[in-house]
């Protein structure tokens, strides 16, 4: 297994995931928060700060879970964690947020987040059908470069209400703001690390327990657990009308998934995806989320309860299918009790 719960219980396993959802969703809303203080602080352009600080920020649980499970060999909980993640943004979390507000579309969401986020979970789900190397993840992070390139260029032809970027000091008050904010990122950091390594610990091991297959786990479960950040951000952003903060928020949030997180598991962990759920169902939804969504954002500039209903039914029939085929995977792979060893031993050979 991982690290030194060898053979955890059920109990065991469901405590680790508890403490790990705490912690994933309290150190990952300090880090943010910090590092979104900490650039104020310095007067960094708003613009850096919510297209890379506050969108790195809230794919971070993603980014650690998905890493450290790829890392330890379990290449399928990883790439379950993304595409689970990227289907329950548009799905869940934009669903939850258009049911209370309804959200408008600017041009400039249309312009670079919403193709960004569609191109990008389909460059991930190509490479995904033939299992990720770390060629197409080394892909994957010069995408997210250009990516983010872009974002920022293009922003800044905008008006807005930026920081002076001339002219500006940084005083001694600022200096210790800057500090406080610098050392509750660095905490907020370290809780989320602890916090995804007890997920990973606890999601591989309650797969194990269960019979459930590994990428079924990070589908679901850990998606939703590492996809809170986002839930939470958009309802209260939603509830003071910050339309704009929801969509900017996971559009990017899914172009990290795909290219950061993506490219990161391919080359800590590279090798074939044999969950067949997540290869085929799961990447399948993906898909088919991401297209809607674009298609709804384009054609009708807004997202509102019809949409947020179809949104959710499509989240809810991905977990229908998800389950019945890892129930139906699960069922065939019961083979001979000297054979059954085989998986158990290569997984502890892998971690």
């Amino acid at each position: 297994m991982v690290g030194f719960l060898t053979e955890p219980s059920l109990v065991v396993a469901v405590i680790e995931v508890a403490i790990g959802l705490f912690l994933l969703t309290r150190a990952a809303d300090e880090f943010v928060e910090g590092a979104s203080g900490f650039a104020h602080e310095l007067r960094i352009s708003p613009v850096v700060i919510g297209a890379v600080i506050v969108g790195f920020g809230t794919s971070a649980p993603e980014l650690l879970v998905s890493g450290i499970a790829a890392s330890n060999g379990n290449l399928d909980l990883g790439v379950g964690n993304v595409v689970g993640s990227n289907v329950a943004n548009l799905t869940l979390v934009l669903g939850a947020a258009a049911l209370i507000v309804m959200l408008r579309v600017s041009s400039a969401v249309l312009a670079r987040e919403a193709p960004l986020s569609l191109l990008g979970v389909l460059l991930f789900a190509f490479f995904t059908t033939g299992g990720l190397s770390r060629l197409e993840g080394i892909i994957l992070l010069v995408a997210l470069t250009l990516s983010l390139g872009w974002i920022i260029s293009g922003a800044r032809t905008t008006p807005e209400g930026g920081f002076p970027t001339e002219g500006v000091g940084v005083d001694d008050e600022t200096d210790r703001s800057a500090t406080a904010e610098l050392v509750r990122t660095l905490v907020g950091l370290v809780g989320t690390v602890a916090g995804a390594q007890l997920m990973v610990w606890g999601a591989t091991a309650l797969a194990d327990e269960v019979g459930l297959s590994g990428g079924f786990v990070g589908f679901t479960l850990v998606a939703i657990g590492t996809s809170l950040p986002e839930l939470v951000t958009a309802v209260a952003a939603a509830r003071l009308g910050e339309t704009e903060l929801i969509l900017g928020n996971l559009l990017g949030s899914n172009i990290f998934n795909s290219l950061a997180v993506g490219g990161v598991i391919a080359l800590v962990g590279p090798g074939p995806i044999t969950d067949r759920s997540v290869a085929t169902i799961g990447v399948v939804c993906m898909v088919i989320v991401a297209v809607t969504a674009w298609v709804f954002l384009v054609t009708r500039r807004r997202v509102h309860r019809i949409e947020a209903v179809a949104l959710l039914s499509i989240w809810l029939v991905s977990l229908f299918l998800m389950a019945g085929d890892a129930r139906t995977e699960t069922a065939t792979v019961e083979v001979s009790p000297d054979d059954s060893q085989a998986p158990r031993q290569a997984s502890n050979w892998l971690a």
